[in-house]
């Protein structure tokens, strides 16, 4: 799979090298003869961004998945669920999707500084691909230091074996992305273990009461659910658990 995808890849880089250059014939034995369309610069540079904007598809999964706050939200939903004992109830198409949602809301001011110090000045011509590359990955990297724990820095910075720089800006991204991925997922277990506290106490409540009527054959769980989904739904537990959500990427 891989193998082919690199093939394809190579296939249009060599279409976009050919495709707009002044016709040049080189001759060969006999008859035979090969038409060459090349420009040289101007061809190269077209097809060095064909290359970037498929690597760029190609990484836009885990981008989403790990450079985003959508970790953390899919994580605490996911916790929500089987807190509440519902088995697949939300399905993981409704988790993921409102999941989604919610990142693109999070990321909205961080999604619109670089689309404003980046995107926009590179569109129109006032900076360069490496300049806007620069300004974009900046901001990018502001919005993962700003929720990265301190100790998750310094872990990496010690596996790395690397002196840790006076000024955040200096933090490479190598070092950034898995420490602000494992501080959302601190983040997201510590959010999870308060969702679990009060449906827990739910349970214990549920066994208790049925132990000491003599019910040892009716599952605690069974008579617990409906009083877990009564509760969820009387404190407008969607609401707070959104809300919960936003409010922590603030």
């Amino acid at each position: 799979m891989n193998r082919g995808r690199a093939r394809m890849v190579l296939l249009l880089a060599v279409m976009m090298l050919a495709a707009g250059a002044q016709a040049q014939t080189i001759a060969g034995p006999g008859d035979f003869s090969i038409t060459v369309s090349g420009d040289g610069g101007g061809s190269m540079s077209a097809a060095l961004k064909i290359l970037l904007l498929l690597t760029a598809a190609a990484f836009a999964p885990a981008i989403l998945v790990c450079l985003t706050s959508f970790t953390r939200i899919v994580v605490v939903l996911s916790f929500a669920r089987h807190a509440l004992g519902t088995q697949q109830t939300p399905p993981n198409q409704v988790i993921i999707g409102i999941a989604l949602f919610l990142t693109f809301f999070t990321m909205g001011p961080t999604i619109g500084a670089i689309q404003q110090q980046a995107v926009e000045p590179y569109l129109s011509g006032q900076l360069d691909e490496a300049s806007a590359f620069s300004r974009g990955t900046g901001v990018l990297r502001g919005f993962l230091l700003h929720h990265t724990r301190r100790s998750d820095l310094e872990l990496f910075y010690s596996l790395a074996d690397t002196r840790q720089p006076d000024n955040v800006g200096q933090v490479p991204l190598r070092i950034a992305m898995p420490a602000f991925l494992l501080s959302e997922l601190k983040t997201a277990f510590q959010m999870g273990f308060v969702l679990f506290v009060p449906f827990l106490l739910i349970d214990l409540v549920v066994s208790s009461v049925l132990m000491a009527m003599g019910m040892m054959m009716l599952p605690p769980v069974l008579v617990a659910l409906p009083f877990k989904i009564l509760l969820f739904v009387l404190v407008d537990g969607w609401q707070l658990l959104v809300g919960s959500l936003a409010r922590s990427f603030a």
